[in-house]
């Protein structure tokens, strides 16, 4: 069973204790990003007058943003990598279908050279039986 890790992190000028089952490291990248996500709010024009409501909604609803174009993101990410495999499969189909034809090629070239090595000895022959012939 993994290990509960309890750390301390600063979030908006307070410390707050978290706990989880990720690392302590983690944790403290979690607080870094919404540490930068309310900076970052905090440089809209007229974000200071808002409520402490509606501060809250509105990291909440720029982290949930965040979110789902990272996991829009990550699926495209995983599209382009089924892609990528299909494509790999069908190269490497491609890949042994061509080898099976290349083998077959050679196997022919080897059996039609084996032929004309055969057509050649008989030629030979029949040049020197035709030889024979004449000088009779």
């Amino acid at each position: 069973m993994a290990v509960k890790n309890t750390t301390q992190v600063l979030i908006g000028g307070k410390i707050i204790t978290l706990s989880g089952y990720e690392s302590e490291e983690y944790l403290q990248k979690v607080a870094s990003y919404m540490n930068n996500k309310m900076t970052e709010l905090g440089q809209l024009p007229g974000y200071s007058r808002q409520s402490v409501e509606t501060k809250h909604t509105l990291l909440s609803l720029n982290v949930a943003d965040d979110y789902f174009k990272a996991k829009r993101q990550a699926e495209i990410f995983e599209e382009d990598l089924e892609a990528k495999d299909r494509e790999m499969y069908d190269l490497k189909h491609d890949l042994i279908t061509s080898q099976v034809q290349l083998e077959n090629a050679r196997k022919d070239v080897a059996l039609k050279n084996e032929q004309m090595d055969k057509l050649q000895n008989r030629i030979e022959e029949l040049e020197k039986e035709l030889e024979e012939f004449l000088k009779q």
